[in-house]
């Protein structure tokens, strides 16, 4: 049987990640989707684990092709995107895919696949909460902060466009939240 598609938007710095994590380990057959991305790697990222790490210029010419589900220049020359392929093939193997992923992105896969996804939105607290998760993350420096919090204000404004909105100001209460939405969204037919 196909896959499902489990999508997880959100502000930078809200947690989606953590809960992401937490959810992989929770026998619920999720697979992650690699995103791509024009941004060089952090710390001990690796291409093909965390991201496909392709340069500014390949990932426009990958969209000429028509190679992406979704995509976004989040910031200037900074793409991310789903390869279609890779999503395809893990359906048709029977995984549900998983998909970290801006706003507009998760609206794009939500629209592509209807009732076989699932949108979840992450939500911080606060935007001053925001902004303090973002600075003790320590890898970005006060004008990417800034630009992060600003985007996040925009992007907040989407949260209503979503299947589910899970306000992260207890991380054990929002990932409880979340694995039991996905449990539902999977039992059902």
């Amino acid at each position: 049987m196909a896959g499902k598609l489990i999508i997880f938007s959100a502000p930078s710095g809200s947690g989606k990640s953590t809960i992401i994590t937490y959810l992989l380990t929770r026998g619920l057959n999720l697979a992650f989707s690699i995103s791509a991305t024009s941004r060089p790697p952090r710390g001990t990222e690796q291409h093909g684990v965390e991201y496909f790490f392709l340069s500014s210029d390949e990932f426009r010419e990958r969209i000429e092709r028509g190679e992406f589900l979704e995509f976004e220049e989040v910031y200037q020359d900074r793409f991310y995107g789903t390869l279609k392929e890779q999503v395809e093939k893990q359906l048709e193997a029977g995984q549900n895919v998983v998909f970290d992923v801006d706003v507009v992105g998760g609206c794009n896969i939500k629209a592509h696949y209807g009732d076989r996804a699932l949108s979840l939105f992450i939500q911080p607290p606060s935007i001053e909460e925001l902004r303090k998760r973002l600075e003790s993350r320590g890898t970005d420096s006060p004008e990417v902060i800034a630009s992060r919090v600003a985007k996040a204000e925009y992007e907040l404004g989407f949260a209503s466009k979503f299947d589910c909105v899970i306000v992260n100001d207890d991380l054990e209460k929002a990932k409880q939240e979340a694995f039991e939405a996905i449990a539902q969204f999977l039992e059902a037919n």
